[in-house]
């Protein structure tokens, strides 16, 4: 066996370095994203509807402007990671400077008054109360408690946002925006999930983004958004829509369908079992068109590439630390399904989510 020589050894060294030191720092990109869209900064490049200098950009931000250089450094970071171009100014624009930032695709997703925007998702999930669970990892790997998240506040996540009005509201904003995103996709790529029914039940619908948008472009479908008290207090239903308060895991309204959009995670594999047997109680028969309609992630169910699998991962962890709920990979939903009493499904890949149904 060849001996590494002593260079070989420092350069495998310096990349083991490296690499560690890529992974401490990670968090510098949710939080230099979180700090941009905290600022404006995608709208206000977006309004200003050609490439804007970095001294345009600081002229209107809200900032200390002796802080300026700041902003220069944060913009080089995002450009790295994809947020935003740089691009040179045509010899009309110049002005001293010679490149100005645009918005990438992805960023457009960041803007305030884009339908499908991401940007409640990101303030949620990067807001302080759910960043402070993960410092409490160890420590409950070693505790009693149920979740990291009960360590660091002292009380499980549902009942903290029963309690705290304003974590509430950011969580299903966040929640809400994620469904205009997914419904969209929904309704166009797999709008004959929902022919042929005549009423569904979206089980902890939370204040009713996504079964407002299928009872719009269904209007002979009676939709029903089930949730806790707290959630669904005060909302106000339309011709085919209506709230019904309740527990899901004591009874569910009667339906042709129930869907489940980003429920089944929330869940340990008892948990889920006993929800999924509610379901089948609340639904007809298979051959009377009864089903469950899950929208939620199968853990490498397509060889995706490296970037869309870690994001599965790093949900699952996420379920961890939040919930004592878990991503699944084809085989453990099966076992589910199966376990409840379910005789088949059919899982259709929907970016890093399915769209699962399951038969009675």
């Amino acid at each position: 066996m060849d001996m590494m020589t002593n260079v070989e050894v420092d350069k495998e060294l310096f990349r083991s370095q490296a690499h560690i030191w890529n992974h401490i720092f990670n968090f510098i990109n949710s939080m230099s994203l979180n700090c941009a869209v905290q600022l404006g900064i995608p709208d206000i490049i977006h309004k200003h509807g050609q490439p804007m200098t970095l001294s345009k950009l600081v002229a209107v931000l809200n900032i200390n402007q002796a802080k300026s250089m700041g902003v220069y450094r944060l913009m080089r970071i995002l450009v790295h990671s994809g947020f935003f171009v740089k691009q040179k100014l045509s010899q009309n624009d110049y002005e001293g400077e010679e490149e100005g930032y645009l918005l990438t695709p992805v960023s457009r997703l960041l803007l305030n008054d884009e339908p499908l925007s991401v940007r409640p998702f990101l303030l949620g999930m990067l807001d302080p109360i759910m960043t402070k669970p993960w410092h409490y990892v160890s420590q409950w790997f070693q505790n009693d408690n149920p979740t990291p998240f009960a360590t660091a506040h002292g009380r499980t996540f549902w009942d903290y946002a029963g309690h705290d009005p304003i974590f509430n509201h950011f969580f299903n904003d966040a929640m809400a925006s994620d469904a205009r995103l997914v419904t969209s996709v929904v309704i166009k790529e797999c709008k004959e999930v929902f022919e042929g029914l005549n009423s569904m039940v979206d089980v902890g619908g939370g204040t009713g983004a996504l079964a407002k948008t299928i009872a719009n472009n269904f209007p002979h479908l009676q939709c029903t958004v089930f949730d806790l008290p707290h959630v669904v207090a005060g909302l106000q239903g339309t011709k085919n829509l209506k709230y019904v308060a309740g527990d899901m895991f004591e009874a569910i309204p009667s339906a042709d369908a129930v869907l489940l959009k980003w429920i089944m995670h929330d869940w340990r594999d008892e948990e889920s079992v006993k929800l999924l047997k509610k379901c089948k109680e609340a639904i007809p028969s298979k051959d009377k068109g009864g089903k469950v309609i899950i929208i939620d992630m199968v853990v490498e169910n397509e060889k995706g590439d490296d970037k869309s699998i870690e994001t599965q991962l790093f949900f699952d962890v996420l379920m961890m630390i939040l919930l004592p709920g878990r991503e699944r990979n084809k085989k453990e939903w099966e076992k589910l399904f199966f376990d409840a009493g379910f005789s088949d499904y059919k899982i259709t890949p929907m970016g890093l989510r399915s769209l699962i149904e399951v038969y009675p």
